[in-house]
């Protein structure tokens, strides 16, 4: 009976480590993703943090990966930085694909100075690829000040 629990307190510690090694997979995907691609402008990772067929919904229009190409090819900063911060509502994992909620709060700086913010509430879904978990979906929503 021992070794009964024993091995049922195993397998049960050896699933949430595993959930919460995911967990922090998938956050450090979004972090990583928008800061590679939308502050740093890198289309070649695209295919890094996305699938093939990634839709991203942003503030009432469908964006395909051309779309989010053409965008990004046009990106331009003005010298100024982006910051990007986020704080997690909820990260919800069922075998091979997960879906993440959350608060994304990015500033612009130039020169050291803010001379910029803007607030999304966004969710994501995910799937466990050969290659680590990607993005195939990203809906943006534009917080007002109200919605603060």
């Amino acid at each position: 009976m021992k070794k009964l629990l024993f091995l049922s307190f195993l397998f049960l510690t050896c699933h949430i480590q595993a959930q919460s090694s995911d967990e922090q997979q998938l956050k450090a995907l979004i972090q990583n993703s928008f800061d590679d691609i939308f502050s740093d402008a890198m289309l070649e990772n695209l295919d890094k943090y996305y699938t093939e067929d990634f839709l991203l919904l942003e503030v009432g229009e469908v964006w395909g990966m051309d779309r989010i190409k053409k965008e990004l090819s046009s990106y331009d900063l003005r010298g100024a930085e982006r910051i990007n911060e986020f704080e997690f509502i909820e990260v919800k994992i069922k075998g091979e694909s997960a879906w993440i909620a959350y608060h994304n709060n990015a500033i612009f700086k130039k020169d050291g100075k803010l001379v910029g913010e803007r607030n999304w509430l966004e969710s994501a879904t995910a799937i466990k690829t050969e290659n680590g978990w990607k993005l195939d979906m990203l809906h943006s929503t534009l917080k007002t000040e109200e919605m603060d």
